[in-house]
């Protein structure tokens, strides 16, 4: 079952910009029948960083999400450039939304964002040992940054208050990792 049963006839490029590139793939589907795919190619890693202090306190940030024109809590995150080590980028999105550093960093998780569409992979950080400075906000982020006790953030994902994939994905693996 792990051999790749779908077959690609032709492929184009539709649109490309700086973060992602559509492409529209004829192919031959599993059943033998002719058919259209597209797929969507991210320019970059999805990275987020879930920064838990020593008191078990950790930081959401909330941003209106152009896409789907909805408010949205989460946790920090952005994208790393493919090719760049996803740790370092990881630690420039977590001073850039937070104003934190870590002095320590355990990668919890790889995910596929949405497979089914696109190529995107997300990897998802647990930053500890920290140390609070200034933002540096790039100039398509309005943000507001809270910090909250980690189990209310647990609580806000099984209340449907967090919607993120990645934001859920991550902060229920910590949640299983610390036994929570």
């Amino acid at each position: 079952m792990e051999n790749n049963p779908w077959q690609t006839v032709e492929s184009k490029e539709i649109y490309q910009n700086p973060w992602i590139q559509v492409e529209e793939h004829q192919i031959v589907n599993p059943a033998g029948n002719p058919g259209v795919y597209g797929k969507v190619h991210f320019k970059n890693k999805a990275l987020g960083i879930i920064p838990l202090d020593q008191d078990n306190n950790t930081w959401i940030v909330g941003q209106h999400r152009y896409p789907l024109d909805e408010y949205s809590w989460e946790i920090p995150m952005g994208g790393g450039p493919i090719g760049v080590d996803i740790l370092e980028s990881a630690k420039r999105e977590l001073k850039e939304e937070t104003g934190l550093s870590a002095g320590k960093w355990t990668e919890v998780m790889r995910i596929h964002t949405s497979n089914s569409v696109t190529d995107e992979e997300g990897f998802v950080f647990l930053a500890e040992e920290l140390t609070q400075g200034e933002t540096e906000f790039e100039e398509t982020e309005v943000l507001l940054i809270k910090k909250l006790p980690f189990l209310e953030v647990v609580e806000m994902v099984m209340n449907g208050e967090i919607t993120d994939g990645i934001s859920i994905a991550g902060i229920l693996k910590v949640a299983r990792i610390l036994g929570k």
